[in-house]
């Protein structure tokens, strides 16, 4: 739908009205739907009943009939009014934007954490959804002083839901107190991370199976990775960085789910880099990447530096990487320090030079050699040394284990009271 007011009209000129009902046929398909006619409206103002008008849910209603639809998705959300009205009238289920992509959302979540942000940011969708029949489903009491109406059946449901989000909320802070955990051991022994953040589809996941050979499932449909991963990465340096992939972003993310993902978002926030990738053979590329902006300045991520992977070269006819780097920052301007690189995850093209580009930009932290003396018993540094380092030679004498390895500055410091001194 298209509204003439001037707001609305500058966003849509911004996204364009047929690369939105695209993006979200692409998303119906995602959730196993398929796609048999669209309708475009132009309104001066949403209608308070049915968003469309009685004129146009008649339309719709005729539409579904001849084309035997049993779902009808619109591409603004729905007030819980308007959602009752429209199913009164149409004969079909009647879904919005939010509610499709929540559905997706439950379909890809595998872990604990993520099966419960995806109800935590369901049950916030339908708190205000919920509808009754009043006093005729009301449990009358019994006894003195419970005479009269009880509790109606609507009332017992948000009671219910009000519990079940308060448990989530606390089994999720539970998570994040367990990734800030994880950070905090990651920290101790100094490894920068580098976060892939893009917009849904950009080809995160194959990326990150290209630099970390990880085996993360990859797959054409949007929001195909839900749950974060973390894998270790050997630079040319010979530095070793942690890399995360995290779910992807896509044009007006309901904010149920970006309260919902916080704690998956924070492994962006907490990154020393960020990959922000891009599908450079997409038509809205670059409404793609000022989006992807605009959602990492949200969260508080817009300081941190970034490289722009111009992913998909394989697809693009362009042959000027510089013109292509110039055209996805136009508008929203890129962030300081950033770097761009032009790549195709799939065929690995460019992969060398995004490696090089990642060991410029990050903080420098060189692999220097080192000779360390350890108690024989000391399986834990000896583990971090073979983890995080290379270690040369090994040498028993006694109680002691004089090692000598190459490992990053940050990681010698924190052995600095087992260097061998002659």
């Amino acid at each position: 739908m298209v509204w003439k007011s001037r707001r609305e009209s500058e966003r849509r000129n911004t996204t364009g009205v047929e690369e939105s009902l695209d993006e979200l046929a692409e998303l119906a398909s995602s959730a196993g739907a398929e796609i048999v006619e669209r309708l475009v409206q132009t309104r001066q103002a949403p209608e308070a009943a049915t968003l469309i008008g009685a004129g146009k849910v008649e339309e719709l209603a005729a539409a579904v009939k001849g084309a035997g639809a049993d779902v009808v998705i619109f591409d603004r959300d729905l007030t819980p009014t308007q959602q009752r009205n429209l199913e009164k009238s149409v004969p079909a289920k009647i879904i919005d934007r939010t509610q499709l992509i929540l559905d997706i959302f439950a379909s890809r979540a595998r872990t604990r954490e993520g099966r419960l942000q995806v109800e935590l940011a369901q049950l916030n969708y339908a708190l205000p959804r919920l509808t009754g029949h009043g006093v005729e489903m009301s449990r009358l009491g019994g006894g003195i002083g419970t005479r009269g109406p009880g509790e109606t059946q609507l009332e017992t449901d948000r009671r219910r839901i009000a519990k079940r989000i308060q448990k989530i909320e606390k089994d999720l802070e539970g998570v994040r107190g367990g990734r800030a955990l994880h950070r905090q051991r990651r920290s101790a022994v100094p490894l920068a991370t580098m976060a892939l953040a893009g917009y849904t589809n950009a080809g995160k996941s194959t990326l990150f199976n290209r630099l970390t050979r990880a085996g993360v499932l990859v797959d054409a449909r949007m929001f195909a990775t839900l749950d974060p991963t973390v894998r270790p990465l050997i630079l040319p340096s010979r530095r070793r960085v942690l890399v995360s992939d995290t779910v992807g972003f896509i044009s007006n993310l309901p904010t149920t789910v970006v309260k919902a993902f916080r704690a998956t978002l924070e492994e962006v926030k907490e990154a020393a880099l960020i990959l922000h990738v891009v599908d450079a053979s997409a038509p809205a590329a670059q409404e793609h990447t000022a989006h992807v902006l605009k959602v990492l300045e949200e969260i508080g991520a817009a300081a941190i530096p970034q490289v722009l992977v111009m992913n998909k070269l394989d697809r693009v006819d362009a042959a000027d990487v510089s013109a292509l780097e110039r055209r996805l920052w136009a508008g929203a301007g890129a962030p300081e320090g950033s770097r761009a690189v032009g790549v195709s995850a799939l065929n690995g093209a460019g992969i060398p030079q995004l490696l090089e580009t990642v060991d410029l930009v990050l903080p420098l932290d060189p692999v220097v050699r080192t000779t360390l003396r350890l108690s024989a018993g000391n399986g834990s540094a000896m583990a971090l040394l073979h983890e995080y380092g290379r270690v040369l030679t090994t040498e028993y004498t006694g109680e002691e284990c004089i090692v000598e390895a190459e490992i990053p500055q940050s990681l010698e410091r924190c052995f600095s009271r087992f260097t061998k001194r002659d």
